[in-house]
């Protein structure tokens, strides 16, 4: 069935038309279609009333998801300058033009290749246009039109997240906020309801429920315990096209965790703890552990423990292990199990952080009993104090108790005690103890000035376990008694002027006592009785611990007595009373008319002009520098003179002289001429040169003999020769002894090389005739001679 439409539309392309757009319905793949004409007329420049309209005219509207095998048809364009001759061509532009939508040139049918998805592009936008063919002008302004892509529902509701995470506190009311959860759908939320999502929960129930509008997840059942179930695991489902059938839908899980709240009071599991401990247990060392059990976690789990009452309550402390919440039982003070040997305590455990909200469940503590029995142990003994003090005077005899120190076994055995001293805190051995009666004597003098205290250690050991040992400090102070006497603090050297007068002050004096005094010292000062009446000087007591010396007479001769020697006798106020005499030295001395001393020994004045004594010292140590030079010249010398050819009869020997001259090798030229030592006949301008290695290696050669009777002239230049040409030689300025006498000598030839082969063939005597320079010669072989005759 065709059903017929007719618009007029009015638009302008240069000329006043009316356009007539016919939109002709037919079916299409199961999808009522349509058929949408657009016709094109030309527009007037000129202006002119038109009724305003509801409806759009450049506008087509297609189906999105098209699942035909055929084009989609879109619409048709269509110019009333369209005479039906086919001069008129249709052109297509803009989005998708050519690929996307195609149109038929000549009808101005427009259809779509490609299956369309308004969630990629739910516009497009094209242009169109009639030319004419023949002369390629166009008849028709371009005009624009929009082709609309209509929804279907063929998009699910997605939620922003595939998982949600959410947490509430425990035990929290119905209908609390837990959280929100939100789909979108990609369809057109303006087309029909393929976008509206309605929310419904999946898996949860009857613990939450969820707004189907909102998405929020609230609670929906009350007093939901951690302790019971901490997790939850709830599906929400979001469905299109308003929940009803047929629609689309997502699901998304939501795991919600349920925290903690204190609403669990700590509980101990038993009522009654039961525990041990030596009584040699130190202070502040742990015995036990308790525990008090809190469902909870986390700081609403945490537990102070404390001691409420108990017979051992100021025996026994306890402290929280954080780490663990466990209660520590601890000693406070020492155990004796022969005193008290059970203690019973009330344990408390009270939770720090407590809810206001949850008091109402009952008090958030509990209490436990603690029993400790106390398990006896072999203790070493006890000292009676734990330190003894002693004093004692330093006068006291050897041997004399000074002090008693006592210990006992603290079992019930009653041990035996014997008494040492540790001998690496008394290392003189000063003191003693008797072993049984803890008695401490003396075995060596006292002397406070030297120490004043000893501190001695005493040990005392069960006689039946000696590892069973206490130690104890003594400390011991020596008393002090009056057995010094004043003394000067200094050595005492002064000096009088010659020209001073009688009564005049030389000296103060000061003295000084080992010894304490509880009043303080007091110091007698006088003159020992034999200088007292016959002394040159008085001396005068301050009674203020210091005194005076004085001169008695006007004017000293250091020439007569240049020092004097004054004995002072010093003694204090103690009992017993003690003095001791000291010496003044008094030096006579030259001093100027304001009394500064200007010399003090009397050679100084008879030799004026003398030198002084460092001078005297400078000129003694120069003439000791130039002895050892002078010793030192003459040890040299001695070492450098030439011993004697022959130093006996029987020692003969060759006179080597050594002249130490050492070239410059071979290329110093300007040291030596040695062109007389060469002889020209051995001169070879083809010499290997000796200082390298040759490239040839030679045969050793053998030394030609010398020929009977040969001239030793030649013999030399022979063997220079040889020297000269053989590449395997020493380097030229290595030395070379060639031994040639030359001609002319009076003695002719010295050499042994004609001599006889024994001595008894040699005559002598014609060594007398050459000469005194010979002489010694001829007394050696003449005596040699002698010898053989007799």
């Amino acid at each position: 069935m065709r059903t017929y439409h007719c618009f007029w539309l009015l638009f302008w392309a240069g000329q006043p038309h009316q356009s007539c757009l016919t939109l002709l319905s037919k079916r299409t793949s199961g999808f009522p279609e349509k058929e949408k004409v657009l016709v094109l007329s030309g527009n007037s420049r000129k202006d002119f009333n038109r009724s305003k309209r509801s409806w759009m005219w450049n506008q087509f509207f297609l189906l999105e998801e098209y699942t035909g095998t055929d084009y989609q048809y879109v619409g048709k364009l269509h110019s009333d300058q369209d005479k039906g001759d086919g001069s008129l061509k249709y052109i297509l532009s803009g989005d998708g033009a050519g690929d996307l939508f195609i149109i038929n040139e000549n009808t101005g049918d427009i259809q779509a290749t490609k299956r369309l998805d308004r969630e990629e592009k739910p516009v497009y936008i094209l242009r169109a246009q009639a030319i004419n063919r023949r002369t390629g002008r166009p008849v028709e302004p371009e005009s624009e039109f929009i082709i609309k892509i209509h929804d279907i529902n063929d998009n699910e509701p997605m939620f922003t997240k595939d998982v949600y995470n959410a947490s509430i506190p425990e035990m929290s009311d119905v209908g609390t906020f837990v959280v929100q959860v939100t789909a979108t759908d990609a369809d057109d939320p303006t087309y029909g309801n393929s976008a509206k999502v309605v929310y419904s929960i999946l898996q949860g129930q009857p613990y939450f429920s969820v707004e189907s509008e909102t998405g929020i997840i609230k609670t929906a059942l009350l007093n939901m315990d951690r302790e019971n179930r901490e997790q939850y695991q709830v599906v929400i489902q979001a469905k299109d096209m308003g929940g009803q059938m047929g629609g689309l839908s997502g699901t998304t899980t939501v795991n919600i965790t349920l925290t903690d709240v204190n609403d669990n009071p700590p509980r101990f599991p038993q009522s009654t703890y039961q525990f041990r401990a030596p009584e040699s247990t130190p202070p502040d060392s742990p015995i036990g552990r308790i525990k008090a059990n809190d469902a909870d976690v986390d700081e609403n789990a945490e537990i102070e423990y404390s001691i409420t009452e108990g017979d051992g309550y100021d025996m026994f402390g306890i402290i929280t292990d954080k780490d663990t919440q466990e209660g520590i039982i601890t000693v406070k003070k020492a155990l004796d199990f022969e005193n008290k040997n059970l203690y019973i305590l009330k344990v408390e455990a009270t939770n720090t952080h407590v809810d206001p909200r949850f008091l109402y469940l009952g008090p958030f503590k509990d209490s436990a009993t603690v029993r400790i029995q106390v398990e006896d142990v072999d203790e070493p003994p006890v000292f009676s104090r734990p330190a003894y003090i002693i004093e004692v005077k330093e006068d006291v005899p050897i041997n004399s108790i000074i002090g008693t120190v006592t210990a006992q076994d603290p079992d019930a055995a009653k041990n035996p005690v014997k008494y040492s001293v540790d001998r690496h805190t008394d290392m003189d051995r000063v003191f003693n103890i008797n072993s049984g009666n803890g008695s401490i004597f003396t075995s060596k003098p006292l002397d406070r000035e030297t120490l004043l205290w000893h501190n001695i250690t005493v040990i005392a050991a069960e006689i039946n376990n000696p590892k069973q040992s206490t130690r104890v400090p003594v400390f011991i102070k020596v008393l002090d008694v009056n057995d010094n006497a004043p003394e000067f603090p200094m050595f005492y050297e002064t000096f009088v002027c010659e020209n001073a007068k009688a009564e005049q002050l030389i000296q103060t004096l000061s003295a000084v006592d080992k010894d304490d005094s509880l009043s303080g010292h007091q110091f007698s000062f006088s003159l020992a009785p034999e200088a007292a009446s016959s002394s040159n000087f008085t001396l005068q007591d301050n009674r203020d611990n210091t005194a005076g010396i004085f001169t008695r007479k006007n004017r000293y001769n250091r020439h007569e007595m240049s020092t004097y020697l004054l004995p002072v006798v010093i003694s204090d106020n103690d009992y017993p009373i003690q003095s001791s005499t000291e010496t003044v030295t008094i030096r006579v001395c030259a001093c100027d008319h304001r009394g500064k001393m200007l010399s003090c020994n009397a050679e100084a004045l008879i030799h004026p002009t003398g030198l002084s004594t460092g001078a005297l010292i400078a000129i003694l140590l120069c003439i000791i520098i130039l002895l050892v030079t002078v010793v030192l010249f003459a040890a040299l010398r001695r070492q450098r003179k030439k011993e004697p050819l022959i130093i006996s009869k029987e020692d003969i020997r060759d006179n080597i002289v050594s002249y130490n001259d050492e070239g410059g090798g071979e290329e110093d030229t300007q040291a030596f001429d040695i062109g007389t030592l060469r002889n020209p006949e051995a001169i070879d301008d083809n010499k290997l040169r000796r200082d390298i290695v040759p490239e040839t290696l030679f045969m050793p050669r053998r030394t030609a003999a010398a020929q009977d009777n040969t001239d030793v002239r030649d013999f030399i230049n022979q063997r220079l020769k040889e020297n000269d040409t053989d590449p395997t030689a020493p380097p030229y300025d290595s030395l070379a002894t060639y031994a040639y006498e030359g001609n002319g000598s009076v003695a002719e030839s010295l050499s042994s090389l004609e001599s006889v082969t024994t001595d008894g063939d040699q005559d002598y005597d014609y060594l007398s005739d050459w000469g005194p320079r010979f002489k010694k010669l001829a007394d050696m072989y003449g005596a040699m001679d002698s010898d053989k005759d007799s």
